[in-house]
């Protein structure tokens, strides 16, 4: 350790000791969070002996988004991060305050920083300078003598692969499952719930050794405990939906005598704490437990600790690209009803995400989508949404009865507070991912620079992306193909191309599908990969091998980015018989190279192997 270090650790040494309890890929299926059926012991011990969150969300109901809220403190769709391993670079300052990930700030005050073992950020760069340990060996048992510690062990045995592993010997009997209304009860369900439990009993009985090694090392009055689950359930309609089935986890805070001046204002052993949490605050917090004021650029706020302030009234949630496919959906909740804003509603909640097909609950509800066996709660998941949802969780907990309406005042309170936020972060969503990374290399920025520029035209794309499918808005197709903002930015152009698509008319209207053409010879690929699937889905003949030719051309990664290529794969996979021609040629297209992330190309390889009729694994 240096002078420096050392001087460092000496001041922290009053500071209490963090210790991280994070497991995968589930959600309040606790018994200390009133769940009959589950086996949890060790962590109904802590909620016990500390304090529970009734509302805590993930923000993002998929893993590297949500971990990347909680490195940087912020909503990931204010820097670009939203899509799932997009691998973004964050700028180096921010209104005058150096931006560090979360645990650097500790680190540089002296605390002994491990990481025991995840990181799986949206984010280019090294994060080892936030650990002094980041590894499988990650203990704070290697902190120097005094030194306080923040120490983050993560358990995966609740993973989504887990509840599919097979052979499994169960433990939980399929037939206590409460099987959620927009599941269909068949055995194969019924087996996946029960695993899941299982493997959640095995998370806690796993997390209890921590606790129990924690009170052998002498350090239980020294040490502030927070437990989380990292997003709701690997259970299909639960991970990657962004519903409260797929944001809300367990938090459970224990603070010891020594430090209870740092708990939260309400905090009450063995009591329950209504104070909406998200993901987003945790960054805030920790710093504030630790004595250090937040900077200003942290969009979270400080649940516990020195600064503590005030909880908002509202959380929020966001999905953008899941693995291969596009999406682009926000949620908001004030803890009883949850409002859902899908920015493109002729695509499912179930998207095919060739990960999640390789769970059986998953396949089998999809056969039985395609057989016409389910009801409509549970055909909903496989069937293009509406671009308002509103739920009831105190009526509705499975979240099945969709309320929201037009003209409606609880729809327009939360379609309000939606854009007060979007507005407030300057979501970077309005921007296909493609575009976005274009933009921002040309401009010579981060993507969060670009977007809190004047080069970033929120204040147009926005209005568009609402004109283009929200119900009240009245738009038709020829009013979107004739209107002032055709032919505008290329955010703009993208939105219209949608909203035409959506609106429907394309076979009937002569002024739209010129204005689809037009629009196979814009500037942004983004807009031509649109234009060209519309066309194509409307069966606009004298277009046709244009339109082909377009997806072709932009499908292949020497004439496209990654994330454009990605796009263009699946307009193919969507139209299905529409584009047979170039299927093959489709499925020639070279991979990109090495100057391509890592993840992206994964992506390109699923697509492609998909679109072959190959089961990826």
């Amino acid at each position: 350790m240096t002078a420096l270090a050392l001087l460092a650790a000496l001041a922290a040494a009053d500071r209490p000791n963090i210790l991280w309890l994070s497991s995968e890929d589930n959600g309040p299926q606790l018994g200390c969070y009133g769940d009959a059926y589950a086996d949890t012991p060790n962590l109904d011990a802590l909620a016990a002996s500390g304090m529970k969150y009734a509302t805590c969300w993930s923000n993002a109901p998929v893993c590297a988004p949500a971990r990347t809220t909680i490195i940087t403190g912020m909503y990931p769709p204010s820097f670009g991060g939203q899509h799932m391993r997009s691998e973004v670079a964050l700028p180096e300052t921010i209104g005058g305050d150096a931006v560090k990930l979360f645990p650097q700030f500790l680190r540089d005050a002296g605390y002994y920083t491990t990481n025991h073992t995840k990181t799986d950020y949206n984010l280019v760069g090294d994060d080892g300078r936030c650990w002094d340990d980041g590894s499988k060996k990650a203990h704070y048992r290697g902190r120097a003598d005094g030194q306080p510690f923040f120490a983050v062990f993560n358990e995966t045995v609740s993973h989504e692969s887990k509840i599919r592993t097979r052979p499994h010997e169960q433990v939980h009997d399929p037939a206590g499952v409460r099987v959620p209304a927009y599941h269909p009860d068949t055995p194969e369900v019924r087996q996946d719930w029960a695993q899941y439990y299982d493997k959640v009993t095995e998370m806690d009985r796993r997390l209890g050794t921590r606790l129990k090694d924690l009170e052998k090392d002498g350090l239980a009055d020294d040490t502030i405990v927070i437990y989380f689950g990292d997003h709701g359930s690997g259970m299909p309609r639960s991970k990657r939906t962004p519903l409260d089935s797929g944001l809300r986890v367990p938090l459970i805070v224990r603070f010891p005598e020594k430090f209870k001046h740092l708990a939260p204002d309400e905090y009450a052993v063995g009591g329950t704490s209504d104070r909406l949490v998200s993901f987003v605050d945790f960054a805030a917090t920790m710093l504030s437990i630790a004595g250090i004021k937040p900077p200003e650029y942290l969009q979270g706020r400080a649940f516990a600790g020195e600064y503590e302030v005030e909880g908002p009234e509202y959380l929020f949630g966001f999905r953008g690209r899941m693995d291969e496919r596009i999406d682009f959906a926000r949620s908001v909740t004030d803890g009883r009803h949850v409002y859902v804003r899908n920015y493109l509603p002729h695509l499912p909640h179930g998207q095919r995400v060739g990960y999640q097909f390789l769970t059986p609950t998953t396949r089998v509800w999809k056969e039985m989508h395609d057989a016409g066996e389910l009801n409509d709660a549970q055909a909903r998941f496989w069937q293009p949404r509406e671009p308002e949802e509103l739920y009831d969780l105190r009526n509705d907990p499975d979240e099945v009865t969709n309320l929201a309406k037009p003209n409606d005042e609880l729809t327009w309170k939360f379609r309000g507070e939606l854009k007060r936020w979007q507005e407030e972060i300057r979501d970077l969503g309005f921007l296909p991912e493609g575009m976005l990374h274009r933009k921002a290399k040309e401009a010579g920025v981060t993507p969060y620079e670009f977007g809190h520029s004047d080069r970033y035209l929120l204040d147009h794309a926005m209005p568009a992306a609402n004109a283009a499918t929200l119900p009240d808005w009245m738009n038709t197709a020829e009013d979107l193909a004739s209107g002032a903002s055709f032919g505008a930015h290329a955010s703009v152009r993208y939105w219209d191309v949608i909203g035409v698509r959506y609106r429907g008319g394309v076979d009937t209207s002569d002024r739209v599908v010129r204005a689809l053409e037009d629009a196979l010879q814009d500037d942004s690929p983004e807009v031509r990969v649109a234009a060209a699937e519309g066309l194509l889905e409307a069966d606009v003949e004298r277009l046709r091998v244009e339109a082909l030719t377009t997806l072709l051309r932009h499908a292949d990664f020497n004439n496209s980015s990654a994330y454009t290529a990605v796009a263009a794969l699946n307009a193919v996979d969507r139209l299905g018989k529409k584009a047979e021609p170039i299927r093959e040629e489709v499925l020639d297209v070279p991979l990109p190279g090495q100057e391509t992330p890592k993840r992206a190309r994964e992506y390109a390889r699923r697509m492609i192997d998909h679109l072959a009729g190959r089961e990826w694994n």
